[in-house]
């Protein structure tokens, strides 16, 4: 696929993409059987951030890039990025727009890799200046969502940030034919979220973007604390999709857990390794990756490339084995949020507002203003997120075993839960290893 793609809007006006299209991209790499692995990864300065996505580009996997932006332009701040750059005050990502689009258009000319795709990424529930910033340089590829980026990241208004993404979408679709738009609704402080309201937002969000005008799409789903429950949970994804998004070029996206990561290194390879098999075993095209230094510090592109490393490696050779819905609780409940938020109104934005309000999703421990917060959740004997409280919304809660209610200690132990299992488990096998000494004697006492 070229970089040099043209795009024809419904205007007619012609626009050249500095990529390559970001949904073609994916689609091509799971048709030859690759899985695409994606780094999150953001720099302020054009030349690290041109190395970086260099790096990305050269590293030994199927690959695509990632932009993501920094803090003041996530808010609209652009004023006060363009004074940290003139100042060369440290950022936290790539300040898209205080750059401008020639510079970043320049940026991506240099990359030197026609066949190489970008997504911005960025967190904010207010995106439509970020989008015409990505546009204008001639990127294709963004995600988000007005539910998604605006509950867990601000204090925006859901009407206020369903009516920007609305825009935001229709801006999209009108430059670009075949922009791509990732919902971020399979996240949403995904480390203590049920399953089922993960894949329903996530599935709400694709048809928010699809009923904006957009037709390509990917719905995300964050890697949680249990394999077969994970396994369930992209099965109903899956089938949501192929549901209303049929006439769409659609694909999954799979994060590597978003939670507290172990802090040992073997630990942190093995969560890594796992979501990069769960990938393969689900049909997921694409995984963004977390590194072994997550825990410690702000991950180096060096990091990055390893992990993608490690992930591309341990995908090799797993088959797809995708979930069935039959029997998958995970797609029961699913099915019946999504169910009663279509029934509010047939305008997608209308509907997650509505839904909202009466409490129909809700999600746990979110404290947005637009959230009703009578959610709650807890994770069982066998590791899988279950509910504990449902408020409103049209599924029932599992009574766990034990106390009915959650207490300072267990939701600190949830979120630790994955991290010390990993840790535990690398440390027990550090621990049974056979030490230089031991080994000798071993060997001593063989003769």
């Amino acid at each position: 696929m070229s970089a040099l793609a043209t795009t024809i809007p419904a205007g007619g006006v012609r626009r050249l993409l500095s990529t390559a299209p970001f949904g073609d991209t994916v689609a091509a790499a799971a048709a030859a059987g690759r899985l695409v692995v994606q780094p999150r990864m953001g720099m302020p300065s054009v030349p690290v951030m041109l190395g970086g996505l260099q790096a990305v580009a050269a590293a030994d996997a199927t690959t695509v890039g990632t932009i993501t932006l920094d803090s003041y332009t996530r808010v609209g701040d652009h004023d006060s990025a363009r004074k940290a750059l003139r100042e060369g005050s440290d950022l936290n990502g790539f300040p898209i727009v205080a750059h401008g689009a020639d510079v970043t258009r320049e940026m991506l000319a240099n990359i030197g890799a026609p066949d190489f795709a970008i997504q911005v990424r960025h967190g904010s529930p207010l995106p439509l200046g970020i989008v015409q910033a990505l546009l204008d340089a001639g990127l294709d590829a963004t995600e988000g969502g007005p539910v998604s980026y605006c509950l867990p990241y601000s204090r925006t208004p859901l009407a206020q940030a369903v009516d920007a993404w609305a825009a935001s979408c229709e801006m999209l679709a009108e430059r670009v034919q075949g922009a791509h738009l990732e919902s971020f609704g399979g996240c949403m402080l995904g480390q203590l979220c049920p399953p089922s309201l993960l894949v329903a937002i996530s599935a709400l969000e694709g048809m928010f973007f699809r009923q904006r005008g957009l037709t390509s799409i990917s719905l995300s789903y964050a890697q949680g604390t249990s394999f077969d429950q994970d396994v369930d949970a992209i099965a109903a994804l899956r089938h949501l999709a192929g549901q209303y998004l049929g006439d769409t070029q659609w694909h999954v996206v799979l994060y590597s857990y978003m939670g507290v990561f172990p802090r040992t290194e073997a630990g942190a390879l093995e969560l890594l390794r796992g979501s990069a098999t769960l990938a393969r075993t689900t049909g997921a095209e694409r995984l963004i990756v977390k590194t072994p230094a997550e825990a410690h510090r702000i991950p180096t592109v060096a990091d990055n490339i390893l992990a993608l490393g490690e992930a591309a490696r341990a995908s090799e050779g797993v088959l797809p084995q995708p979930g069935s819905i039959t029997d998958n609780p995970v797609y029961a409940e699913a099915r019946l949020l999504v169910e009663a938020v279509l029934e509010l109104d047939p305008d997608i934005g209308r509907a997650l507002r509505k839904a909202f309000e009466k409490g129909y999703l809700d999600v746990p421990f979110c404290l947005h203003a637009d959230n009703a917060q009578r959610a709650r959740s807890f994770i069982d004997g066998d590791g899988r997120l279950q509910w504990l409280s449902t408020g409103r919304m049209p599924i029932a809660a599992t009574k766990p075993a034990g106390s009915a209610r959650l207490g300072a200690d267990d939701f600190l132990g949830m979120l630790s839960h994955v991290q010390r299992g990993f840790d535990l488990a690398a440390l027990e096998t550090e621990y049974s290893r056979p030490t230089l000494t031991s080994t000798t004697s071993i060997a001593k006492d063989a003769k």
